[in-house]
């Protein structure tokens, strides 16, 4: 019997407690950090709780890709009585074979549900200083995009137009070839939050 993405999650999670308990003890911890000054602040109880469950979630990806397991979970969001569920990747597991194109074939109704609650509103793209944009330039970024994923506040929607590496596509430094643009609709200022 082949393991589930859920299980898999499950297991991170509870080797991720286990862990911070200090209940796993990675015995060569100090020697994995090339700066040996680091090594001796961090010490070698905080070193062997981050060893091992990198080594404990290398393991889990190993079993993703030889069982072909998704690394997708799905997502529901619900805003003015219209939903959408979506997939999106989760944080802690690996793309595998498959997983993109689920990505790139939702991003259509993400979109619709994105225009269809966010008919009145006005558009910022995110960052330090959110900065308005048309909707035209919201059209140029969704075309660019390759899937698309969406989040909710109690009155402002966030859109995620990402592409390249689904690994990745979070990180500031995977831009250009992955990356996500974000985008805020508000009927009015977007608040302070940072998306």
């Amino acid at each position: 019997m082949t393991y589930t993405t859920s299980q898999l999650i499950e297991f991170l999670d509870q080797e991720l407690k286990a862990s911070w308990r200090g209940e796993r003890i990675v015995l060569s911890s100090q020697n994995r950090l090339d700066n040996p000054v680091i090594a001796k602040a961090l010490g070698t109880e905080k070193l062997s709780k981050v060893f091992a469950y990198r080594d404990f979630r290398a393991q889990i990806h190993q079993y993703q890709q030889k069982h072909q397991v998704s690394g997708l979970i799905w997502r529901e969001c619900s805003f003015a009585g219209v939903c959408v569920r979506f997939p999106e990747m989760h944080n802690q597991l690996m793309a595998v074979a498959g997983d993109k194109e689920s990505l790139i074939r939702a991003k259509e109704s993400v979109l619709s549900f994105w225009y269809r609650t966010t008919e009145n509103f006005q558009f910022w793209l995110a960052g330090n200083d959110p900065q308005p944009i048309t909707k035209q330039t919201l059209a140029q970024l969704t075309q660019k995009a390759e899937w698309a994923e969406v989040d909710v506040a109690v009155k402002e929607i966030y859109l995620g137009l990402c592409w390249g590496n689904p690994q990745e596509y979070r990180y500031q430094w995977a831009k250009p070839d992955s990356g996500c643009e974000r985008i805020i609709a508000a009927q009015n200022q977007p608040s302070c939050l940072k998306f």
